[in-house]
């Protein structure tokens, strides 16, 4: 079974979204004969590529009065996930520079390399304040999930993947993938937003039992609002 994840670093949700999904894999039985990849997608491109202080720019875009109560939400939900959300050091910055990073974790090592790294550079993101644009702080991150340090040094210092990934990001659009994270299953099935680990567990199991039978698949999808109930949207 294929399972592509459509998901940007700087959502939080993506990252509960990550962890409940792991866990459901962790139950599944079949869960050795799932491929995981995950796909670029930024919630805003216009971002700046100099970090800022990511408190100011969500009080920008959703009201600082709404802020605290949204933080505490996610911080409450982080914790049943051990997901650390660190708001008041959190940077925002563009994350297209470490989207092509995941892009050549999964073109050179593999599904497995490229979700550890996913894992670092959310944790980076969210829990220690660190800019993911960097490109020594990504390579640091890179090779601390297993990917060779001259390679990534070469591979930032260049423009490759950058066209890859951003025809990604636009098929992802052309798909009608407008909020994220969204779970693609078998390129059949849409899942959106950070679905309880049993959910997604009941999923993969209708998945597989609709793949066996290879009869017509069912929308399996979930709607999202903003930053603020279980997706992020555009």
């Amino acid at each position: 079974m294929k399972v592509e994840i459509y998901s940007d670093i700087a959502c939080p949700w993506c990252y509960v979204g990550k962890r409940r999904f792991e866990r459901a894999l962790a139950a599944f039985p079949g869960s050795a004969d799932i491929e995981v990849t995950y796909r670029p997608y930024q919630l805003d491109p216009t971002t700046p590529d100099e970090p800022s202080p990511l408190r100011e720019r969500l009080a920008e875009k959703f009201g600082a009065a709404n802020l605290d109560g949204m933080n505490a939400r996610l911080a409450d939900v982080g914790a049943a996930e051990n997901i650390t959300f660190d708001f008041t050091r959190a940077l925002s910055v563009n994350t297209l520079t470490a989207h092509r990073v995941l892009w050549l974790a999964l073109t050179e090592y593999g599904p497995a390399t490229q979700a550890a790294l996913k894992d670092r550079l959310l944790e980076a993101y969210f829990a220690e304040g660190e800019n993911v644009a960097d490109h020594a702080r990504l390579t640091g991150f890179a090779v601390e999930a297993g990917l060779d340090r001259d390679r990534v040094a070469a591979f930032l210092a260049s423009d490759e993947g950058t066209e890859a990934v951003r025809r990604e990001i636009a098929e992802a659009r052309e798909m009608g993938v407008s909020a994220v994270p969204t779970f693609v299953f078998e390129g059949k099935w849409a899942v959106q937003g950070a679905q309880e680990a049993s959910t997604f567990l009941q999923v993969l199991e209708q998945v597989r039992e609709q793949t066996a039978e290879q009869s017509a698949p069912a929308d399996a999808s979930a709607d999202g609002a903003a930053c603020a109930d279980g997706s992020c949207a555009v």
